[in-house]
């Protein structure tokens, strides 16, 4: 069975002091930047800008286009005049922090059998550095990045690790893997309790002797029993539930999000790409998840709306490529349209109070049902079809 590994960075695999770590990096990044801007201004602008990425909800922005709309402004200097020095200090004085980090002797090991297992790593660190930056504090952890199968930076990213949907974006860039996920990181806040809210499975590295307390509120020790732990726990167990209020809203931000990841720098022949005749292209998937999201999950949504115990129509959407000829449609512009009405949905659902999502419904397909389920097989319909379109590019 093949096992998802989300591994946090800081502190989980390289000793990083965050209190003497953070103010030494703001106050290096102020110094190499002071002939261009005064040190009490850029740092003002750095920190509004860092807290605007933590608390962002917008799944149609980076996280550092956030910051850049932000930190830019609060400057008054354009980014062209500052990119060169920008460059310059991730490249050669960024480097020099390193000296404030450690490595964990059994981080290396630990990523060694991983792999050897057969397991799907990703790096789930906190996305709120450039890139850059984020590549050199792996390497003075002893790993290179392009070992991983994604590593979370603010270049790619719409979320912090606050947020739930952070944790459906980056499995969602790995195509939603089936079978069981589990989060490792240090963090109770930003680690732990989105991860689980989500529905993942997680192991806090607290630094004490390895327990289980149960999947619930999850495993926790050092990363040295963190294998011992996996070799005597049934991976089945680790499987996701996507079934809570906070799981299926997650998934439903982060969708866009990671489609909007995936196609990134695409050009029109890879947007057209049908990997078998029986296959559709991306286009044509994203064109089927904007009109089944204009025309039925917003029809179900206010079917709810309107009525006591609603009927649930379910037409056939199968036939509309063809009918509709989607694979000669802009597939750009048919994401940023299923953006939008991605975005009119969750602004529906945040008009549901608690009490609303048990209400009772009858689906053409599935007979009794709720609410709940309903918005779940949207969710569902989400990562089944970010499966096929990570499929479809894995295949070009």
């Amino acid at each position: 069975m093949t096992l998802t590994l989300l591994l946090d960075l800081d502190d989980t695999l390289l000793n990083t002091n965050l209190d003497s770590f953070v103010p030494a990096y703001f106050q290096a990044l102020a110094t190499n930047l002071a002939p261009h801007i005064a040190p009490e201004k850029m740092l003002r602008a750095l920190i509004s800008g860092t807290h605007l990425m933590s608390e962002n909800a917008d799944f149609s922005r980076t996280l550092e286009e956030v910051f850049g709309a932000e930190f830019y402004r609060q400057i008054n200097v354009a980014r062209e005049e500052l990119e060169p020095a920008i460059e310059n200090f991730y490249d050669n004085i960024f480097p020099t922090l390193s000296s404030l980090t450690s490595q964990r002797p059994e981080s290396k090991p630990f990523i060694d059998w991983a792999f050897a297992q057969g397991f799907r790593v990703a790096i789930a660190t906190d996305p709120l550095l450039p890139l850059k930056a984020t590549n050199h504090r792996l390497r003075w952890a002893g790993f290179e990045p392009g070992q991983f199968e994604i590593v979370s930076t603010f270049d790619h990213f719409h979320f912090s690790k606050t947020h739930p949907a952070y944790y459906a974006e980056v499995l969602g860039r790995m195509g939603w893997p089936d079978g069981p996920v589990l989060m490792v990181g240090n963090d109770m806040e930003r680690d732990i309790l989105p991860a689980q809210k989500l529905g993942l499975a997680t192991y806090h590295i607290d630094g004490e002797s390895a327990s289980r307390s149960g999947l619930e509120a999850g495993a926790r020790g050092n990363l040295q029993d963190l294998r011992p732990w996996l070799e005597s726990t049934d991976l089945a167990s680790l499987t996701p539930s996507f079934k809570s209020v906070d799981s299926i809203l997650g998934i439903l931000s982060a969708t866009p999000a990671a489609l909007n990841g995936l196609s990134y720098g695409l050009d029109s022949s890879a947007w057209s790409h049908e990997p078998t005749p029986d296959d559709w292209s991306l286009t044509e998937l994203i064109c089927h998840m904007r009109d089944t999201e204009r025309e039925i999950h917003h029809m179900q949504i206010r079917l709810f709306m309107e009525q006591n115990e609603p009927f649930i129509p379910r037409p056939d959407t199968s036939v509309w490529a063809s009918q509709r000829d989607y694979l000669h449609e802009n597939g750009v512009i048919a994401l940023r349209e299923f953006n939008d009405a991605r975005r009119e949905t969750l602004a529906l659902l945040k008009n549901i109070g608690e009490s609303e999502w048990g209400r009772r419904a009858r689906h053409a397909i599935f007979g009794p049902t709720n609410f709940l389920e309903i918005i779940s097989f949207i969710a569902d319909h989400d990562r089944m079809h970010i499966q096929q379109a990570w499929s479809t590019l894995k295949k070009m």
